[in-house]
């Protein structure tokens, strides 16, 4: 079974892959916290500004670890076939919004936000599992009228990148492999990363070259 090594070399062969955008008005934005290591080295070779895109799953009320849905700062999707009380969807969609914009707060500090109207949106995750969370940030993003919204992911089972490609421009994926359980199962190394590495990488790459 093909792997990647780390985080860090998905990052330099997804920066190869994205390389056409070098140079173009741009924004890298990361999904954390894994794909924050990933998008920090992308960035810097494209020489775009990073941002982190926050989005959280609905839980379901029976079962927190099902996703019915996802939330954004101002984006919602819920899977219309799944039988919830909308009372308890307004209370979680209330509950999730404040705490991402604490998240937001701790992670950009007094950074403002990049505008991405009429520029190149490139989303960054460490993978595609259920894909509810990159939705919302599709969605997200799409409000803004960016000119073109470009993934970009290490590993994702097929039926993601296929849904995905009828949602944006261009998909790019490392590893597209046939049975597909979770993003770990195709890294040597896939350990946790924290809040103070992600502030860490984001201050980093406000400092000059």
């Amino acid at each position: 079974m093909e792997k990647i090594q780390n985080r860090r070399e998905a990052a330099i062969m997804l920066a190869d892959r994205l390389d056409k955008y070098r140079g173009q008005s741009g924004v890298v934005l990361a999904i954390p916290r894994g794909g924050v290591p990933v998008a920090a080295p992308i960035a810097k070779k494209l020489g775009m500004p990073l941002e982190v895109t926050l989005s959280k799953k609905i839980g379901h009320p029976l079962n927190q670890e099902f996703a019915i849905g996802s939330v954004s700062k101002d984006s919602v999707i819920v899977d219309d076939r799944i039988d919830v009380p909308q009372e308890y969807i307004e209370e979680e969609v209330a509950r999730i919004r404040e705490s991402l914009a604490q998240k937001y707060k701790l992670f950009m500090g007094d950074r403002k936000h990049v505008p991405l109207r009429d520029k190149v949106v490139i989303i960054v995750d460490d993978g595609i599992a259920t894909g509810k969370t990159l939705e919302a940030t599709v969605a997200l993003v799409k409000k803004e009228q960016p000119r073109k919204i470009v993934i970009a992911v290490p590993v994702a089972p097929f039926s993601a990148i296929d849904h995905f490609k009828s949602l944006v421009d261009e998909v790019i994926c490392l590893l597209v492999p046939p049975f597909f359980q979770a993003v770990g199962q195709f890294y040597e190394e896939f350990s946790q990363t924290t809040d103070e590495e992600v502030i860490q990488l984001l201050q980093e790459q406000d400092k000059p070259l």
